[in-house]
């Protein structure tokens, strides 16, 4: 008996591709509810996201091939897999997303991609649909591109001149730790030197400077510790000026049974995303309450508390700080209050300047919401 397998069409490839896409999201628990990692009813394609300025929109996002010659350890579509293969062209693509954009279901675009060929061809693929949507069909909205790590200078520039924002995944911190997941992928030429570039190329007065780029930690994979990742993520927004950093817990049993990944201490299937969830608690620290990765509390194996948050954990280590004193505190004191944050500050620092702070409750005042049990903890930690 003669099986006859049919050629996949647009729909049906979307379905695979966005699929195995679910391997290159971030968020899985995020910090706070609308990072969490979800989908759309109307299609895996569609997909909520948080943007690199912190914005939230829908864009249609999916790799253009899952075909991959790289052999990542952590990946289930790597080089030898049993996995259905198939790719996007240039112009299905093109005309399937502004289908969806020109019905308002999207706001943009995320494309990725397994390695076919190798990384220029990809990159060609990528940039070639990139200039279909701005040239050919003047599309001026949101284009995420990721870059395939090995690319080319010229492949690389080409994307940062199509795109809204660009993103190559750092993986793992330091190359030590990417020899334990790839034999083919090199850490400093295929990883940190586009990176670099990339920096370079969106710097502050550069011509591509409205480009946002953005990079993403597999956690987990490489057995890494949390001070190995807070590290390099100092380095990624002080030195490169990285506009965000994600996270993307790896689970077992996707990769290859060889990888040791997670530590002892993390027993509960659960615990690999709350350690994402610190990972982005200590990221919101670095961006937006003015510390630096070496204020960041670890256990003796290097690693971010489960059962505390880093804010806190920070507070329970410096003791001398506390209680602050809320009408006269600057706002560096108020920032390093856990349970308080950027908003509830900035109302505080207002409503100081009128009257008196007398207690707790007179922070809803002036709009600040009820924070239930963020303000019962921030009391801990004040004085009126």
């Amino acid at each position: 008996m003669v099986g006859i397998v049919s050629k996949p069409g647009t729909g049906e490839k979307l379905e695979i591709l966005s699929a195995d896409a679910q391997y290159d999201l971030a968020c899985a628990c995020g910090s706070r509810k609308e990072e969490h990692r979800k989908r759309s009813s109307k299609g895996k394609w569609i997909y909520p996201i948080t943007l690199p300025n912190g914005g939230r929109s829908v864009l249609f996002k999916t790799l253009i091939s899952n075909v991959c010659t790289n052999d990542c350890k952590y990946c289930p579509l790597r080089d030898g897999q049993d996995v259905r293969r198939c790719s996007l062209g240039a112009d299905e693509t093109a005309k399937v997303f502004l289908d969806y954009y020109n019905r308002r279901e999207v706001f943009g675009l995320f494309l990725s991609s397994g390695v076919f060929g190798s990384a220029d061809t990809t990159m060609e693929r990528l940039n070639r649909i990139a200039k279909l949507l701005r040239k050919k069909y003047a599309f001026r909205g949101y284009i995420h591109l990721k870059v395939i790590p090995g690319a080319s200078n010229a492949a690389i520039e080409e994307a940062v001149s199509l795109a809204s924002a660009v993103s190559l995944n750092i993986e793992t911190p330091g190359e030590a730790n990417l020899a334990k997941l790839s034999n083919r992928k090199k850490y400093i030429r295929d990883i940190i030197e586009p990176i670099k570039l990339i920096s370079k190329l969106t710097g502050r007065g550069m011509k591509y400077e409205r480009v946002k780029q953005t990079t993403q930690f597999i956690v987990g994979a490489a057995g890494e510790s949390d001070s190995e990742i807070v590290k390099y993520m100092g380095g990624l927004y002080d030195r490169l000026k990285m506009h965000r950093v994600y996270f993307s817990a790896y689970q077992k049993g996707l990769g290859d049974r060889s990888i040791t990944g997670e530590k002892a201490e993390l027993t509960e299937p659960t615990d690999v995303f709350v350690r994402e969830h610190r990972l982005y608690q200590v990221d919101f620290l670095l961006r937006k309450y003015g510390f630096k990765d070496s204020d960041i509390v670890f256990n003796k194996e290097g690693n971010l508390s489960l059962a505390c948050d880093p804010k806190e954990a920070w507070a329970q280590r410096h003791p001398e700080i506390f209680p602050v004193n809320v009408n006269r505190a600057s706002e560096w004191e108020l920032l390093r209050v856990p349970g308080l944050g950027p908003v509830t500050i900035k109302g505080i620092l207002e409503q100081r300047r009128r009257w008196r702070i007398n207690g707790i409750e007179d922070l809803g005042k002036v709009g600040i919401r009820p924070l239930g049990g963020r303000l019962a903890k921030a009391s801990k930690y004040l004085v009126f």
